[in-house]
């Protein structure tokens, strides 16, 4: 779903000259859809991964986009494989993309290859026997969170 699927032309009409609010609208759709699939992975996609993670792990499917969902399009383009098999081809693809709980990949040699924080942020997912440091940092992200919601807010505002 596009926000000029949910609201209506002249809803839309005081925010298309307005590319920050657009953005902000964006956002708000991605957060509160049941099943988000960027088709993008910027920094937009990253942010609304990992928010959604942070509010329970909504479905998110994170396209496999090199070797095998590409040769699996087009195998079904040639005639190689038939509807059912390309589609159980894609589902089996993208059966652990869907942002389940997983640990960040950390990379100390080449910081720039590691996942971001804001698409993952594990350290901030309550855990049995959280540290107190821990609670402290959820509570900074959280604090975050909100200062950057506030910002769309304002910015859709104005």
């Amino acid at each position: 779903v596009r926000k000029e699927v949910v609201l209506q032309p002249w809803e839309l009409r005081p925010f298309l000259n307005h590319a920050d609010q657009m953005a902000a609208l964006d956002y708000i759709v991605a957060i509160e859809s049941d099943i988000f699939i960027p088709t993008y992975g910027g920094n937009m996609a990253k942010a609304v991964e990992g928010h959604r993670r942070y509010l329970g792990f909504k479905t998110t499917i994170i396209l496999e986009r090199e070797g095998a969902l590409i040769k699996s399009i087009d195998d079904y383009r040639n005639g190689i494989l038939d509807w059912d098999e390309f589609s159980l081809l894609v589902k089996r693809i993208h059966e652990d993309r869907d942002g389940k709980p997983t640990r960040r990949k950390e990379n100390p040699d080449k910081p720039r290859y590691e996942d971001f924080f804001y698409s993952n942020p594990q350290e901030c997912f309550a855990t049995h026997q959280q540290p107190l440091e821990d609670t402290f940092l959820t509570i900074a992200v959280l604090i975050l969170l909100v200062i950057f919601c506030v910002f769309l807010f304002l910015s859709f505002l104005l």
